[in-house]
This record gives structure tokens, sequence and C-alpha cells, in this order.
């Protein structure tokens, strides 16, 4: 997806199509996308309302009374294309008509793939199609020729500035010939004939690649044409990171300076987005002041932390544990709190950038609040490592070796970490034991005979609770009336609100309670979307239920 928009109205018309608009209607959006495009002067001055209504979005977003220049539209409007067509995956050859790609362009107007980039940055359109399997960009043969009529003298100049004649041709690669035969490596040998012709490297190189590929018996250069792998392109980034010099790379890697810097930057990109930045969402994080309310200072403790007293028979290695101090509900909350706002903004961040050319400062950031959450996650998992080590050595068994209980039950403390909400109120240290021994009861058979009251599959919902007897007329008395009072306090909700609570906590006893992706896959949402009307509706069934005076465990 791209998200270097320049007007917030269009960015919010990204938001909404991509939240609530079926696929048939995003494809049918395109067209008057495009039209709007054609009729728009980069030079001019455009009411955004006027554009939001001309594109038939009136009412999708606030009314903005600002003016945009024509071509800050121009270029969010191309981007939306991208963006919907993206969404929807659609097989170029279902469109209906001829479908370019990049190479297609480039080949047919005699000019570099980098001045088709350009000639996209100018108005022509294009769309993320699905080819053979991939997704790429790709180029409706009407969008071109509107370009290209709006564009002639820019085309025209393209093709005569990039193009050679068949004897220029043949002399370049004659001499690219001998000086391969005389050992000098492509990287040399373009810059010496860039010198000598003239022309631009990028030429060189094109004229070079397109015999090297019409001629793979026979190739100028044999390696040219041989691709780095994902494992390479990996390993170079990992030799960049521990301080090889990019001229080391470029003979590692036999690849130009220029080709280095891109793949770094390709494979940083890449990393990135496969940081794990799922967070739990929580109103403040996108009130004014947050970074001040979420980002200060751990607060004091009121009085000195209790030390836990460190059982004898502990190894000296677990005995460091207990001298970690214990965290205050207040410590826990605002780590938490922390924790989670550093991964929403680097998510932020990290849905802002363009996947063409990702800026590094921007990664530079993602990076930076990456790591500052892991930090404060190894904080809150130091101060409750103990908390392993206490319901491990309660279930040691003669069968089971304690090392590997500890070990799983720290895998657990990490994942009770990534889902615990903070807002509910709850202490870490009651979901963080229900989630351990909730693995351990899936290691250790007999768990499951003496820890039944551990096992639920409402992960949010779980409070600890002493067991009480009743008589069965009792008990189904009690039940009539929790389900009376259920009923009175979810009229409160509106009817998306009703369905989410319904479906995630299983009060239709028809069917299993489902997860947020399961709700949000039956909705049209995503499972933040999810998770963010249901901490919502809990919050409205809190209130509803205090002045009902009702008791709900939520």
């Amino acid at each position: 997806m791209q998200r270097a928009y320049r007007i917030d109205t269009i960015d919010r018309l990204r938001s909404e199509h991509l939240r609530s608009a079926p696929p048939e209607e995003r494809l049918r959006r395109l067209d008057d996308l495009e039209q709007a495009i054609n009729d728009l002067e980069p030079s001019g001055q455009f009411a955004v309302d006027r554009l939001v209504q001309r594109i038939g979005c009136r009412g999708w977003v606030r009314p903005d009374r600002s003016k945009a220049s024509g071509a800050d539209l121009i270029h969010d409007l191309r981007l939306l294309i991208e963006d919907l067509s993206d969404s929807v995956d659609l097989p170029a050859n279902a469109v209906g008509e001829q479908v370019l790609t990049v190479e297609d362009l480039a080949r047919q107007f005699n000019v570099s793939t980098k001045t088709i980039a350009r000639w996209r940055e100018a108005g022509l359109v294009s769309r993320r199609l699905v080819f053979d399997g991939r997704k790429r960009v790709g180029f409706l043969r009407s969008s071109v020729d509107r370009f290209v009529r709006a564009n002639l003298g820019r085309v025209e100049r393209g093709g005569r500035f990039s193009q050679l004649t068949d004897i220029e041709r043949q002399e370049i690669l004659a001499e690219a010939r001998r000086l391969a035969h005389e050992g000098v490596d492509r990287i040399e040998a373009i810059r010496r004939l860039t010198a000598r012709t003239g022309r631009t490297a990028e030429t060189v190189r094109a004229a070079i690649k397109q015999y090297d590929d019409d001629h793979p018996e026979s190739p100028v250069f044999p390696d040219a044409n041989d691709k780095l792998t994902v494992s390479q392109k990996s390993a170079l980034y990992d030799d960049y990171c521990e301080g090889m010099s990019i001229d080391k790379l470029v003979k590692r890697y036999g690849r130009s300076k220029t080709t280095i810097y891109r793949l770094i930057n390709e494979e940083r990109y890449e990393r990135i987005q496969h940081l794990p930045l799922e967070f739990i969402p929580n109103d403040r994080f996108s009130r004014k002041g947050a970074d001040a309310a979420c980002l200060g200072a751990m607060p004091e403790a009121e009085k000195p932390p209790r030390k836990g007293r460190r059982p004898s028979d502990l190894p000296a290695y677990l005995a460091s544990l207990y001298e970690v101090p214990l965290l205050t509900r207040e410590q826990e909350g605002h780590l938490f709190r922390k924790y989670n706002y550093l991964k929403y903004k680097a998510g932020k961040l990290r849905d802002r950038l363009d996947a063409e050319k990702p800026k590094a400062t921007e990664m530079d950031e993602i990076e930076r609040l990456y790591e500052q959450a892991v930090e404060v996650k190894n904080h809150l998992s130091r101060a409750n490592l103990r908390l392993v080590v206490s319901i491990a050595k309660k279930r040691m068994t003669p069968n089971h070796n304690f090392f590997e209980l500890v070990s799983d039950g720290n895998v657990s403390l990490m994942k009770a970490i990534e889902k615990f909400d903070f807002a509910r109120g709850n202490k870490f240290s009651t979901y963080a034991t229900w989630a351990i021994v909730k693995n351990f009861a899936r290691t250790i058979p007999s768990e499951y005979k003496h820890n039944d009251r551990f096992r639920t599959s409402h992960d949010e919902l779980f409070a600890s609770a002493e067991e009480h007897r009743a008589s069965p007329t009792a008990r189904e008395a009690a039940q009539r009336e929790r389900e009376v009072n259920i009923r009175k306090i979810l009229r409160r909700l509106d009817d998306r609100e009703q369905q989410i609570v319904i479906s995630r906590f299983g009060l239709d006893h028809s069917r299993e309670p489902l997860t947020l992706k399961q709700v949000g896959a039956e909705m049209g949402v995503t499972k933040e979307r999810v998770r963010q009307i249901e901490v919502r509706a809990l919050n409205k069934l809190r209130a509803a239920a205090a002045e009902e005076r009702v008791q709900i465990d939520i």
C-alpha cells in the first residue's frame, strides 16, 4: 500500500474505502478517479471539497474547504488508484483491455524504466494487478494513450534522449565484449563506456543488459544477469550492518554502488515490514499530548519495593531474578502503556513508508521506536520471571525437568506481555499466571486434572475466583438471573457492538466464541478495529452495569 499522501482528506478517503467499501465499489471508483486526474492542471489551485464531490465521494469524509495544488491532487489521486486496485487482487487478464508492464512501456517508447517512473509522477496512471500470481504495477492501454495525448512533447523528448542507433549500439557492445575479454568487470566497463561515448550509464547498462537478455547463450558478461537470491540479499545487508564498507560490498557482490545502496534499502524495508508491531489499542494514543502521557518517566514507588525471599535450592543463575524489584500497579500500567504506544507510533510510521522510495529517516525512527519497545518488554519480562519459577516449582514431577518447565513458562510469559490489555484494570500477574498454567496444561497431562479452572476460551476475560458449590436448583436460578441482567445491559449497545460482544464471549450458545480475526472476517473489518469496538462496548457495559447495580465479570 502507498502511504506518502500529501493531502489528509485524500488519505482519509483511502482509509474509508479500504475499511467499508466492497471490492466491486472500489473497482468502479477507479475510472472516476482517473478522469478527475485528466481534468486537473498541475499548476492550478482546486477546492478539495469540490474534487471529493466530483469523484462521487461526498459524505465519505468530513468537509474540507481548503484548496490544494493540482500537482498534489494528481499525486494523491494516482496513489489512491494504486491502493484501491492493490486491495482487490484483480488479475491483469481480467481487466477487459490490454495491460502493459513497466518493461513493456520502456520497450514501446524506447526509454528507460526510470523515465517511466518519472512519467508516473507526472500523471501516468498505474494500477496494482496480479501477473502470473505476482502483484505488479500495470498500465491500462487507455491510460497510456490518454497520457501520451496530453504529454506528447514529453514522450517524444524521452524517446529521442534515450534512443541509440544500431551502429552506436553495436559499437558499445563490441567495446564491452573487448573489455570483458581483458578481464574488466561489468561495473568498470560501463564506467569506461560512459566516459568514452558521452551516453549515460543507464543507457549503456540497458544496451548491454538487453543484448544479454536476448542472447543468454553468449552474453557479454555471463554473470551480470544473475540476480541476488533472497539469502544473498540478506547476507549483503548483514555485512553492511556489521560495518563492511560499500566498496568492499561492491567487490564481493559484483554490483555497482547505486545497486548496493538500493539493495540495502530494499532489504531494510522488507525487514521493517516484518517487525512485530501489533499493539493493544487505547484511546489515549491518538489524543493530544500522548507522547508526554505515555513516554514519561516511570512513577516512583511510594515505599521501597518488597524484596522476594530467594528459595535456598534455586540455581545461582536463577537467583539473580530475585534482585530485580517487583513492579507496583502504577509502574506496571506505565510500562504496558509505553510498550504498546511505542509500537503504535512505529506502526503508523511504517504505514507511511513508500515501498518504492522509503525514506531513511523514517526507517531510522521506526527502528529506534521498536528497539525502545523491546527494552520495555525485557523490563516487564525480567520483573515477572520469578513468577515463572514459582509456578514451575509447584508443578515439578519426577517425569518433568525443572529447567524445561521454566523455559516453557518464559515463552508463555512473553506471549502474555503481547496480549495483555493494561486498560482493563487487571493485574498482569493474574493474567500471566493463567497463561503459564494453561501452557503447562498442554504439556503436563496431570495439569488438566488439577487445574481445570484455568482453562477458558476467553483470553481477555480471565479472572480468578473461588469455587462456590450450590444446589442444581440454585445454580439454574442464578444462571437465569445472569442472562436477564446481560440482556438488560446489552440493550445499551448498538447493533455492531452487540454482535461483537456476543460473538467474542460466546453469549450465543449455538456456537463457539470467535477470535478477533474471525469476527473481523464476518463483519468485513480488521481485527484491530474489532478490538477497538470491543473495548468501547465493554466500557459501556461497565457503566450500564453500575447504573443497574448488576455484577458482571469483565
